[in-house]
């Protein structure tokens, strides 16, 4: 069985649960790009509570541009501004310090397309939490009235704005250095469970699915 993603900037821990699965993991380029969705937002644990960060991106030519030509824009010195947030909301956890140069360059180097920048940063997780997924991108669009039934399809499933009920996802409470005065917050972006847990993400990973 095979798992369709939508491509994602700094995913939930939802997200990369779904790449332990043993078939391919098929991240779809070919659909037409939504705002607000986790395609180019994350959230993390920042101080006062959950925070956004959203990626600007540059006026599509088209209301149906597709997701692989959607190109980063330079607005509002966005790169800095993540930096910041993450260091501001990480630099107290176990493991800020150790992670902090492999993601730095990700906001000093400019990339033209979102899907470039999202991939490249999921390789950069994985091999962190030693993850090895089959990760594929889409060779042509599948509608998801027509879905293959030997796909499953969860490109719409995994959202900031709403949640499906997922079976095989369970959000299994870790340490978060806010945690005495926010309680625990799940299903934030993969990087606050990278800097609060180090090499155990990957069991906690293990143990979020059934």
């Amino acid at each position: 069985m095979s798992l369709l993603l939508s491509s994602a900037y700094l995913a939930p821990v939802q997200w990369y649960s779904k790449l332990l699965s043993d078939g391919p993991i098929l991240v779809e380029q070919h659909e037409h790009y939504t705002k607000q969705t986790y395609r180019n937002r994350c959230t993390i644990a920042a101080p006062d509570g959950p925070l956004a960060l959203s990626i600007p991106t540059v006026k599509p030519y088209s209301p149906k541009c597709p997701m692989r030509d959607i190109r980063i824009s330079d607005h509002g010195n966005w790169r800095h501004q993540h930096w910041n947030a993450i260091e501001s909301a990480y630099n107290q956890t176990p493991f800020f310090a150790y992670y902090k140069d492999d993601f730095r360059p990700f906001y000093e180097k400019q990339y033209e397309f979102l899907l470039d920048y999202n991939e490249e940063l999921c390789c950069l997780i994985c091999s962190l939490i030693d993850l090895q997924p089959d990760l594929r991108r889409t060779d042509s669009y599948l509608p998801a009235t027509s879905a293959d039934p030997a796909i499953t399809d969860l490109r719409e499933a995994i959202h900031p704005k709403h949640t499906q009920d997922d079976p095989q996802f369970i959000p299994r409470p870790y340490y978060q250095v806010f945690a005495d005065r926010l309680g625990f917050l799940p299903n934030l972006s993969i990087i606050d469970l990278l800097f609060n847990m180090g090499p155990e993400s990957l069991i906690v990973l293990q143990q979020s699915r059934p």
